[in-house]
């Protein structure tokens, strides 16, 4: 029988048990030490493994283009002296109206680099909207000094709508006929100087990185800030419980959106901090959108895999009529995870049925 062991951390629970009824569980291990900053392991992997593929995203073409660990860490560098030159701040922070590509990670992580929060917004709220009324409400919370936009065409009538002309556009394709912008190519061909160095080194773990906003579920949207502590030592309880990601850099295939913790703070948190590769899905889990990670998965074998459990639900059908994708599927998958709602059980165990029938 083929098997393969997968290396987890150790499980042991403890629980106090209060007059009222509350259990208190938790860890009786110490975590361990994790880094003051995010970027400090995006720095580390740049040194040690600079010729790894970071990320990875399909152009208009359908060719992969990637960026090594090297390639990234000087492009978040001169984008963080692009910042640092405008004088952002947590009270003029980055917001960024599109979605997952290579851009939108290296804006991020050069904002949190040089001390600069960003926030990631849902794409919908600006192409899906009408009124763009939840947009409206976070731009007067955020204040941005810029705002990020990875093309002109799907997101010129938001921009207009809601960001004054006082307010920079940054643009990676495409242009505004009415008022100015600024070219994206422009922020990663700026000289990064030493100032980004001293901005990087007076973070500490207070230091907001991010703001997320709730899905505006029970009324508007709501800022959350997320400290550069938190995501740290977040990704570092996260590799104590899958220490396997010690011993085989994690590969994902992964389209969850970075406006929400699972996709953002928990996937592309974990490929930079375990010096990982990212190939970001354009694809969705929808009758429509499936054909495109399908396209994805026959080019890309991921060592863990995280969807909604409608997506495992897509996936099972593909690789009940597809043999050859699951067993490629398969072939050096050591986890699956899926949150956002339960899964149903036919589901499950097609998924459990197939993955012995791969790997015995």
């Amino acid at each position: 029988m083929k098997t393969r062991a997968v290396r987890l951390g150790r499980h042991t629970p403890r629980f106090a048990y209060r007059p009222d009824g509350t259990v208190i569980v938790d860890s009786p291990d110490e975590l361990g030490p994790y880094p003051r900053a995010l970027t400090e392991r995006l720095e580390h992997w740049a040194l040690v493994a600079p010729d790894r593929v970071f990320l990875a995203q399909r152009d208009a073409d359908r060719q992969w283009q990637r960026v090594t660990y090297a390639e990234a860490f000087n492009f978040i560098r001169a984008i963080g002296q692009a910042l640092l030159d405008r004088g952002l701040s947590p009270e003029r922070p980055v917001m960024i109206l599109s979605g997952n590509d290579i851009n939108h990670a290296l804006l991020g992580l050069a904002a949190m680099h040089v001390g600069i929060p960003y926030a990631p917004i849902s794409v919908p709220y600006s192409t899906v909207a009408t009124d763009f009324a939840r947009l409206r409400h976070i731009f007067a919370k955020l204040t941005p000094g810029l705002v990020f936009a990875a093309n002109a065409r799907q997101f010129a009538r938001a921009i207009e709508a809601v960001v004054p002309s006082s307010v920079e556009i940054v643009l990676a394709e495409g242009d505004l006929a009415d008022r100015a912008y600024t070219d994206f190519a422009s922020l990663l061909a700026t000289s990064a100087t030493p100032a980004v160095d001293v901005a990087h080194a007076a973070l500490g773990p207070d230091s907001i990185a991010k703001y997320l906003f709730t899905s505006g579920s029970t009324g508007q949207p709501k800022g959350v800030i997320n400290t550069q502590r938190m995501l740290c030592s977040n990704q570092q309880m996260i590799l104590e419980s899958l220490r396997c990601m010690e011993d085989t850099p994690p590969v994902l295939l992964d389209w969850l959106p970075w406006n929400h913790t699972f996709g953002g703070n928990h996937n592309l948190g974990m490929v930079v901090y375990n010096g990982g590769t990212l190939y970001i899905d354009d694809g969705a889990p929808t009758p429509a959108g499936i054909e495109r990670t399908i396209d994805n998965l026959r080019d890309v074998a991921p060592t863990l895999y995280f969807n909604v459990p409608k997506g495992f639900e897509e996936l099972v059908h593909h690789f009940r009529r597809d043999k050859a994708l699951a067993a490629h599927f398969f072939s050096r998958l050591e986890l699956i995870f899926y949150s956002g709602a339960s899964m149903a059980q036919p589901v499950w165990d097609a998924l459990n049925d197939l993955a012995v029938e791969a790997r015995g």
